[in-house]
């Protein structure tokens, strides 16, 4: 069996890689940093000359002291290192239940010593209740850690070598029942940034449960599980009916969301699997009920307001939709508790000879400094948590209206600034109780309502001219180059234009609702005519605006550019990494053959794993599976090139096109490619993995 490569980071001190995990154990919020492995080694030549290396990995069996010394054993017997000698090794693994460090210590020659430390730095004895929670923690590190096959987890930790942490069903039973008689206390591990409160449905443990049963197919284990756990407390009901939908048992699970609702008929997870199930059938009427209700059962939840905003998106109703989205409760994004090392003083990292494949080796002269500023500073590509997923929804909307038609929307449903100006110089106040944009959006009704005091320190901190802002930060809008308050510039290219949000139209536009500003006003007033029934914009969705208009403008500038180079006839060049990033534009903007041609043209310079996975996405989408597979063989080889030799992304692709060609033929396909026969064995492991699973289609 091919393992990946074993890196090195040498230390400047002996053990100083210890001592910073070991300061870090207190500020520790959710699963952990991946497992650390510590060596002491001894140069053979230069007597007692004597370093410290270390690595990190995931996806070993954490089970007990035997299988994490077993580990670094194969670590400290490797034939590769022939000019020393490892004199001890450590193995840390976290447990995030108990919040303890557990240790094994290896000494050579001596013995194996486990024990585990906790926050304060203390030793703890190391109890089979505690293996088995550090078990559990491992298997879900494995996969919160794990790559997507684009690269972006494998090049954040540098020296990680992931391993697949279930390879057969007796592991799985394993797994399972760890995650039966720990799941009550899956709370405690915290959850996605998306969920505010971590619950018995939300939670690392439920998300790792999930995860593995999608990218393996094991449908009927996990039913299995959650129905043994439902008969403990309904609210799991929910992660029920997912993994029922996906196993394509649609009856039972209507029937359970329908039983389920009955008797919990505030639970917003339920409801959101009810809104979702209907969006998925074009029942968008439907959704938007069950929608509702679950903002009314969660309005704390970024989660149900989102929802919420699908729905109104699908059903065109764009105002709905726009304050919907400005009723989202936004959180700040909470990054995976990365391993924060002490500068090393070297660092090896060694190619496993099965993975070498000329056409994804590093360049030597890596384009990274060829990257026109402009691109470098889009800030939409550092998005993440609930604000990824609102800049997505906007997007969204702009592919299918347009950003005319969005500003539109947005000056009929919030305050402009010239509005707020001439409310102040009119004084004119209003002092009615009004409800608020999320009321509005439950509604459904978006009809005059008072906005209340007009005066500039009662507006809570909101965006477009229309907050708590005093004269003086009014006017660093006015003149800051980056505003929309600032004077009508338009960027025009070409034959479109695209102008900064404020000025696309006049105040008068927005109050008329007519597109022609000589007319007069018509009779019947739209909905939202005066600025007391209007609504403040959040100014985190203000700023999401901004973010927009400067995607949009480099993306014309791109696509104007090609296209006069094409008229031309002339070549169109751009580095490899410009290219990757103009692909990653095109796709947030919804744009997706042209995010392809980007990829495609990335592809041409040298290889990415990002642009390989978004050609990837195109040919699965076409059904184009030979051209899959080729794609496959590319990452997989260059997963293993950087230790990595599980990818759940990249499994779940393997099995689903095993399910549609047969095991059989895909190996076919897989062995009838000109590349090495090593690399070609890496992805015969992942169709063997499939076969053991007992996945559909792996009979033949």
């Amino acid at each position: 069996m091919v393992v990946p490569a074993v890196p090195e980071i040498i230390e400047e001190e002996i053990e100083s890689a210890v001592d910073s995990r070991n300061e870090s154990l207190p500020s520790l919020r959710e699963l952990g940093p991946p497992d650390l492995v510590h060596l002491v080694k001894q140069s053979i030549k230069s007597g007692n000359k004597q370093s410290g290396v270390y690595h990190h990995v995931t996806g070993i069996d954490a089970s007990s002291s035997a299988s994490l010394a077993a580990y670094v054993n194969t670590i400290i017997y490797s034939p590769n290192d022939k000019s020393s000698k490892v004199i001890s090794g450590l193995y840390c693994c976290y447990n995030a239940f108990s919040r303890l460090d557990m240790r094994v210590e290896v000494k050579i020659p001596g013995g194996v010593e486990s024990y585990c430390i906790d926050e304060r730095g203390d030793k703890r004895v190391a109890s089979d209740a505690l293996w088995m929670e550090t078990f559990l923690c491992g298997v879900l590190r494995a996969y919160a850690y794990a790559d997507d096959g684009g690269g972006e987890s494998i090049k954040k930790i540098i020296g990680v070598r992931r391993f697949d942490p279930i390879t057969s069903t007796e592991m799985e039973h394993k797994f399972l029942d760890a995650a039966e008689r720990l799941f009550f206390k899956g709370p405690q591990l915290g959850s996605e940034p998306e969920v505010q409160v971590p619950n018995i449905a939300s939670n690392h443990l439920t998300t790792g449960l999930i995860s593995y049963i999608h990218t393996t197919g094991r449908y009927t284990s996990g039913i299995n599980l959650f129905e043994k756990l439902c008969t403990r407390d309904l609210e799991v009901s929910s992660l029920l009916v997912k993994v029922m939908i996906s196993a394509d048992e649609e009856v039972q699970a209507v029937k359970l969301m329908h039983d389920g609702i009955a008797k919990l008929p505030m639970d917003y997870s339920l409801l959101d699997c009810q809104a979702t199930f209907c969006q998925s059938k074009g029942r968008l009427d439907w959704a938007l009920e069950c929608a509702k209700r679950g903002v009314t059962a969660a309005p704390s939840e970024f989660g149900t307001w989102a929802r919420l905003a699908e729905v109104y998106v699908g059903l065109e109703q764009w105002d709905l939709a726009l304050l919907t989205l400005n009723s989202c409760p936004m959180f700040t994004y909470n990054d995976k508790d990365f391993p924060r090392m002490p500068e090393p003083a070297h660092v090896l990292l060694p190619v496993l000879r099965e993975s070498i494949l000329d056409e994804i080796d590093e360049p030597t002269n890596y384009d990274g400094d060829q990257v026109h500023h402009s691109l470098r500073k889009l800030h939409a590509a550092g998005y993440k948590g609930t604000f990824l997923k609102a800049y997505s929804l906007l997007t969204e909307i702009t592919a299918k209206i347009g950003w005319d038609q969005l500003l539109r929307v947005r000056s009929q449903v919030f305050v402009m600034e010239e509005e707020y100006r001439s409310e102040k110089q009119t004084g004119s106040t209003q002092n009615a109780t009004n409800p608020n944009a999320s009321t509005v959006a439950l509604r459904g009704t978006p009809s005059p309502i008072m906005n209340g005091n007009t005066k500039p320190k009662n507006h809570p901190n909101g965006g477009t001219g229309s907050h708590a802002d005093d004269e003086e930060t009014l006017h660093e809008k006015q003149i800051s180059p980056t505003s929309p308050f600032s004077p009508p510039n338009s960027a025009t290219i070409a034959d479109g234009s695209i102008e900064k949000p404020e000025h696309t139209i006049t105040p008068e536009i927005a109050k008329s609702g007519s597109d022609d500003t000589s007319a007069d006003p018509p009779a019947a007033a739209p909905k939202y005519t005066q600025i007391h029934n209007k609504r403040l914009c959040e100014r985190w969705l203000d700023n999401l605006f901004m973010v927009l208009y400067e995607d949009l403008r480099i993306y014309t500038i791109w696509r104007t550019d090609m296209a006069r180079a094409q008229s031309e006839s002339s070549d169109y060049r751009k580095s490899a990494e410009e290219w990757e990033i103009l692909g990653e534009l095109a796709e947030r903007l919804h744009h997706f053959p042209e995010a392809v041609e980007a990829y495609q043209a990335c592809l041409r310079v040298r290889f990415s794993p990002k642009a390989m996975k978004g050609v990837l996405r195109m040919y699965e989408e076409k059904g184009k599976n030979s051209e899959v597979l080729q794609a496959m063989i590319r990452l997989i080889a260059w997963q293993y090139r950087w230790y990595s030799e599980f990818s759940p992304s990249l499994l779940r692709t393997v099995r689903k096109l095993i399910e549609s060609e047969g095991a059989v033929k895909v190996r076919s396909i897989v062995q009838a490619t000109s590349l090495p026969q090593p690399v070609l064995d890496l992805t015969h492991r992942y169709v063997e993995l499939c076969v053991a699973f007992r996945s559909n289609g792996s009979e033949g």
